[in-house]
């Protein structure tokens, strides 16, 4: 048989490591090391399973405890054995690890007693020497007894040391001077005994002498060295050895007396007993060979002299076949209870155990042979001597045999024979290789909305072909179900909330069934739930109050506008029917699409708004509805153009001097529109003429003022060109008035300022008259400056007149434009009436006398200001059609709501179930063509005061406000100027009473 690999290990017994390896060192990665060991042991050492090192574990290594009994000398090793597998099957190796303990001075030298007694003869010879009991040490080597040393000796006594072949030191004292008993008897000192080790460990004793009588012959051991053998099952009193010593002496100095040595072990002792008279040594213990085979005795014999005889007896224990061999079973698969479980996917050769027999007899006695007693899929394989591998001899099958349990025999070769059993159990685990299988992969279920929690859904299951705990099935939800509860052991499936089917109408997620075993195997469903729809939501308008707005040229039967109504539920239940309640049949509305169309032609002066209740209904059991209002505006048509009342002609000009301070009104341009609401709103443009930017407008008041101080460079005549657009719809309209203003000190010739306006007019609008070096300049600047003085105080007594007149006549004037204004501008919409309320009262500040002039983003093609003016005064063509901030209502329906009102139009669109459509006006919408340049009178040149009251009474007619007249003769004040961008470049304001400045014009 092969012989077991062995490392032999020298370390300290306190410490060693062992980095075990295979040859294949490249795999050791993958190797598994293990140590194997017998239930219930204290291990001296641990293997690390990943590594293969050994190290020391908590209980502590004694070299003394391990060999007690064992001689303590040099040759002699102080060892225990171990074994270690390396694990897997492939790989697998079994290493036998002989560990040598090394002594560690760890004990210190101890004397047999602390107070030893020596007799010396008084007729001793100096240098005579007297035997001391030797100190022990159970270490060994170096670290055993190496000195001794006499302490207070009194110059009488020395201490001398001989060694013995075996190696021991015995002590022996040294007489030094003559001895006198009659003058002293005791002497007491110390002995001193060290050892080798480090750090060097020592004990004292008492060393007490008595000075006796003389006794001048010793005994003579006829042998001193004897050897015998004893069987080790002798029985007590058996006798070993008879001792015989004699002595020349006579009397009682010739009486011997038997004793051990002191160097006899404890244990020798105990197995055996000397006759202190006859010397016979019998067994007075029972022997055992594998406890201690050799037993080493000293016999002293005395007659009581200084120097006793020594004989040296050599006891060896013979063997018998007396001891059954020893089956040592450790696992190498680990027992619970006991018991070993394999699985019955295990493969064949698996190892189980590792048997390790022995005998502690020998030669024949001590051969042992190991055996399985009885048929089972196991074997023993015979590894090193003495040492058996338990391995599976076959597949394991598990629904074939579940449990197996027989005995391990070692049987011995003695007369008779002697033999042990072990018993071994083993039982197989399942192996988990069927998940569990669902009856149905995909579930479909189906529950009413608005259930009771804990409603009972379904009952989910699933089987496993396994048994045990491989087939214990759990049930789990996978994700998006947290609607629902599932009994993990019953698959009972229930509602956890209440249902919404408007909320989600189903539910798709997976169940998951999965069994105890290791690993576990796991399957899964696919459960859907739908649900089943309740009436249980009322129509929904997409607005509780609907406002059309629609023009009030839009002709019979046209579509006003569309009412939007959603359902949440689903089927019949959202099927919507749309009813009028309280109409007049006024309005036909479609019950299914939700378009009004209008049965009357609309005359905003008649009516300027329709209400009326709609009803939706649905097609559920029961029925349920709802009801939202509707108002139809009915809004007016920009179809009149700005009226010029300031200037009142086209020929009039204004006088700026060049004392003039910037800042302040030179002239004003006022203009109404006999249209309402937005139609009538003016803004105020320069559109040429102010080139240098010497002047500025007020795009809401129509003040024109002065941005820079003139210079001389500035006399002259400078023509403006101002363009008065309204904010109408659908478009825009506007007219162009001529302001002339001639920057000088005075005004001397009239005559000659005509002249040059007269002069303008053969200059295109787009040209600026100063364009050549100041071709309407007077050269006669002297006589320009007489003409202008007298002509001013001819024009200061008029103008005192004129004011007088005019200011009796604006009162009544004020009061006609009031009813007129309250008859004319009214809206349709209430809001607007609270607005335009709200902002009159804000004309009392002292700051402004016009409310916020809010413009939004006008596009710049469109703009007056941007376009070229190639026109005359007659109607240039460039600017026939011109419009600022037009906003494109032809590319709108006329029934379009207003542009802050909601797009309910979208609205329908995305929710009604109809399909989509566009609102057409029936009829186009007429716009009357209108002149680029009003043409105003070329009389009143300068009118001044109240008189112009009139003229702009009679020409604006009853379509603007009644002017109100300042007795201090200014200017409209300047508004501030806000601005806002919506989505629809549109404009708006909201109209004012404008104030009468005292001009000169």
């Amino acid at each position: 048989m092969r012989a077991a690999p062995k490392l032999h290990l020298e370390f300290p017994a306190s410490w060693f490591r062992l980095c075990l390896k295979t040859k294949k060192e490249s795999l050791s990665a993958s190797l598994v090391y293990r140590l194997v060991s017998k239930a219930g042991d204290a291990p001296l050492v641990k293997v690390s399973s990943n590594t293969g090192e050994i190290f020391t574990t908590s209980n502590r290594i004694d070299r003394e405890k391990l060999c007690a009994g064992a001689s303590y000398a040099e040759e002699n090793e102080c060892f225990f054995e171990l074994e270690v597998v390396i694990l897997p099957n492939d790989f697998f190796r079994l290493i036998k690890i002989k560990i040598i303990v090394k002594d560690t001075n760890d004990n210190a030298p101890m004397f047999p007693s602390p107070v030893i007694n020596i007799s010396i003869p008084e007729n001793t010879l100096i240098n005579s020497r007297f035997p001391i009991p030797s100190a022990t040490d159970p270490d060994t080597g170096f670290n055993g007894v190496q000195h001794y040393e006499l302490l207070n000796g009194q110059s009488v006594f020395g201490l001398d040391i001989v060694e013995t072949p075996e190696g021991e030191k015995w002590p022996q004292l040294i007489v030094q001077q003559n001895l006198d008993r009659e003058q002293k008897d005791t002497y007491v000192m110390k002995i001193k005994v060290e050892d080798g080790g480090t750090p060097q460990k020592s004990s004292t004793a008492i060393l007490q002498v008595t000075v006796s009588d003389v006794n001048d012959n010793r005994p003579v051991f006829k042998e001193s060295q004897v050897e015998v053998h004893i069987p080790e099952n002798a029985p007590v009193g058996t006798s070993v050895i008879q001792l015989h010593a004699t002595d020349a002496d006579i009397g009682s100095n010739a009486e011997i007396r038997y004793i051990f040595g002191a160097q006899v072990a404890p244990a020798t002792k105990r197995f055996f007993a000397l006759n202190n008279t006859t010397g016979l040594i019998t067994v007075q213990r029972s022997l055992d060979r594998e406890e201690t085979a050799i037993h080493k005795v000293t016999v002293l014999a005395s007659d009581g002299s200084s120097t006793p005889a020594r004989a040296t007896v050599t006891i060896n224990v013979t063997d018998v076949n007396d001891n059954p061999p020893n089956i040592d079973l450790r696992y190498i698969i680990s027992p619970i209870n006991g018991t070993v479980y394999l699985s019955e996917k295990d493969p064949i050769n698996t190892k189980i155990a590792l048997i390790t027999v022995s005998d502690k007899d020998t030669d024949v006695n001590g051969k042992v042979i190991c055996f399985i007693e009885r048929e089972v899929p196991f074997h023993l394989k015979a590894v090193y001597d003495n040492q058996y591998l338990l391995e599976t001899s076959s597949l394991l099958d598990y629904e074939g045999t579940k449990e197996f349990s027989f005995k391990i025999v070692a049987s011995d070769s003695g007369k008779p024979s002697l033999n042990q059993t072990a018993l071994v159990r083993v039982k197989l685990e399942d192996e988990n290789d069927n998940p569990p299988i669902f009856s149905q992969p995909v579930i479909e279920l189906s529950v009413s909305e608005n259930n009771r929690r804990g409603l009972y859904l379904t009952t989910i299951s699933a089987t496993d072909e396994d048994s045990g705990k491989n087939a214990d099935i759990v049930y789990q939800l996978g994700p998006n179900a947290s609607f629902f509860d599932l009994d993990r052991k019953t698959g009972v499936l229930t509602a956890s909330r209440v249902f919404d089917r408007e909320e989600q109408e189903r539910f798709i997620f997976t169940v998951t069934a999965r069994d105890n075993g290791t690993p576990p195997l796991q399957s899964q469903a696919a459960v859907i739930v739908t649900v089943l729809d309740e009436n249980d939501n009322s129509p929904k308008f997409t607005h509780n109050h609907f406002q059309f707005f629609v023009s009030e040229n839009l002709p019979k039967y046209s579509t006003v506008g569309v009412i939007t109504v959603t359902d949440a539920d689903a089927g019949e239940n959202k099927a919507v029917t749309l009813s009028i309640l309280n109409d007049n049949e006024n309005f036909v509305l479609d019950p299914y699409s939700g378009v009004i169309k209008s049965n009357v032609s609309f005359d905003r002066e008649q009516q300027s708004s329709y209400t009326f209740d709609v009803k939706a209904v649905d097609g559920g059991q029961p029925p349920r509805s709802s009801t939202a209002k509707v108002t139809i505006n009915v809004m007016d048509v920009n179809d009149n153009s700005p009226v010029v009342i300031y200037p009142p002609s086209n020929t009039s000009f204004k006088l700026v001097p060049l004392s003039a301070i910037p800042g302040s009104v030179v002239a004003e341009v006022f203009a109404v529109d006999i249209d309402t609401g937005m139609n009538a709103e003016l803004k105020y443009t320069i559109v040429s003429g102010n080139n240098k930017g010497l002047f500025r407008i007020d795009p809401v008041t129509g003040n024109i003022t002065l941005e820079e101080k003139p210079t001389p460079n500035d006399v002259g005549l400078h023509r403006l060109v101002v363009n008065i657009s309204d904010l109408g719809y659908p478009k825009s309209l506007h007219t162009l008035v001529l302001v002339f203003l001639y920057v000088n000190d005075t005004a001397g010739n009239a005559s000659y300022i005509y002249d040059l306006i007269r002069r303008t007019m053969e200059t295109p609008l787009d040209r600026n008259i100063g364009d050549s070096s100041q071709p309407y300049q007077n050269e006669d600047y002297l006589t320009i400056m007489i003409a202008i003085v007298a002509g001013a105080m001819v024009v200061i007594v008029v103008i005192f007149v004129t004011v007088l007149v005019r200011c009796r006549h604006a009162s009544r004037f004020k009061a006609a434009q009031r009813s007129k204004q309250g008859a004319e501008w009214m809206s349709p919409n209430q809001e607007n009436k609270q607005n335009k309320k709200k902002k009159r009262k804000k004309r009392k500040s002292p700051k402004s006398s016009l409310l916020n002039f809010v413009t939004i983003e006008e596009s710049k093609p469109d703009d007056a200001v941007h376009e070229p003016i190639n026109g005359t005064i007659s109607l240039p063509a460039e600017l026939e059609e011109q419009s600022i901030g037009r906003f494109d209502w032809g590319t709108a329906p006329p029934t379009t709501f207003k542009p802050n009102s909601p797009d309910l139009a979208k609205h329908y669109k995305s929710a009604s179930p109809q399909s989509a459509f566009h609102l057409k006006p029936d009829t186009p919408v007429s716009v009357k063509k209108h002149h680029v340049i009003q043409e105003l009178p070329l009389d009143n040149t300068f009118v001044g005061g109240c008189d112009t009251l009139s003229k702009r009474s009679s020409t604006s007619s009853d379509h603007f406000s009644a002017s109100e007249c300042s007795s201090q003769g200014g200017f409209k004040t300047k508004g501030p100027l806000h601005t806002r961008q919506v989505n629809e470049h549109f404009y708006w304001s909201i109209s004012t009473a404008y104030k009468c400045p005292i001009n000169q014009y």
